[in-house]
């Protein structure tokens, strides 16, 4: 087998232009005149995380339990006190293992949207599992929170080879899982448009990379919350600058502490003051954007 300093042009071309950015689909103007879209969503991994890697540490199980007892309340209180909507991407086993969450979000307003059967690296499979994986978990969703997903956010925003054409497949409305701008854009397959919308994600913007901890692997948490937020806030403000999008991902295990649950209200305060912020689910942006782009597939249509 090649190592990759021996492949020829053909192959490295073909890796990077498999799944690229197309046109952008940074709309002309926001719904109602807004200023900027702000997109905010929780991966409510819960028990999966530990789940995926074999299930035999009861601590960390009780880590992800946490998420759902305590964390995901928190968080409602401060969506529900600003009165807006976001998105909840939960495995189908995490959603298996607490419905009434799922149903009482979907009931809210929620979006309830993929993200893997037990957060599964889709990397580490086969095409055919991953097809049956992400068929299963989006009947699961269904019929659990009463909503059919139309959006995907892969579990640890791990993309294989196959998952592209399986999200083409099932029609989904949008992705969330991959990094190449910052305002929304359409995918390409092989060089040739999708109809499918990128609402794209990027570390930066994520809570994990500042707090997770794990003993055993020598992670530990290393930014104060307040430089968190501050971090957050700068994003928020260029998003805004720019008239662009300004898409967060948190999680309920992490962000749901006493000492931590400050930043998204904080953030929302900032955005709320502004008056001129769209803040809406990642279906409704997408579908947005779509719509303005005259983009059409399966979901949009």
């Amino acid at each position: 087998m090649m190592v990759p300093h021996e492949w020829p042009e053909d192959v490295w071309r073909t890796k990077v232009g498999a799944v690229r950015a197309g046109r952008s689909l940074l709309p002309d103007r926001w719904p109602g005149g807004a200023r900027c879209a702000v997109a905010l969503s929780f991966d409510s991994d819960h028990e999966t995380n530990e789940l995926r890697d074999g299930g035999n540490s009861v601590a960390r199980l009780s880590w992800g339990e946490f998420g759902a007892r305590r964390g995901i309340p928190r968080i409602r209180q401060v969506l529900d006190r600003y009165e807006v909507k976001a998105t909840f991407f939960v495995p189908a086993v995490a959603a298996l293992l607490h419905p009434d969450e799922q149903r009482a979000l979907a009931q809210d307003g929620h979006e309830i949207g993929l993200h893997g059967w037990i957060h599964e690296l889709n990397t580490t499979l086969d095409a055919a599992t991953e097809r049956e994986l992400m068929m299963r978990a989006a009947d699961t969703l269904e019929r659990v929170s009463g909503q059919r997903p139309v959006g995907m956010r892969t579990p640890s925003w791990d993309y294989s080879p196959a998952t592209l054409s399986i999200a083409r497949e099932m029609e989904l409305l949008y992705d969330s899982s991959l990094f190449s701008d910052d305002d929304p854009y359409e995918i390409l397959q092989d060089g040739q448009p999708t109809g499918m919308v990128e609402l794209p994600v990027e570390w930066i913007r994520d809570d994990a990379v500042y707090f997770m901890m794990n003993r055993f692997g020598a992670q530990r948490p290393y930014t104060p919350p307040a430089d968190v937020l501050d971090i957050f806030l700068r994003e928020f403000e260029g998003a805004y600058a720019e008239g662009g999008l300004f898409l967060l991902t948190m999680h309920p295990h992490v962000t749901g502490y006493r000492s931590r649950i400050f930043i998204l209200d904080q953030l929302l305060e900032r955005i709320v003051a502004k008056d001129d912020c769209w803040i809406a689910t990642h279906a409704q942006i997408a579908a947005y954007c779509a719509e303005q782009a005259g983009l059409s597939n399966g979901a949009s249509r």
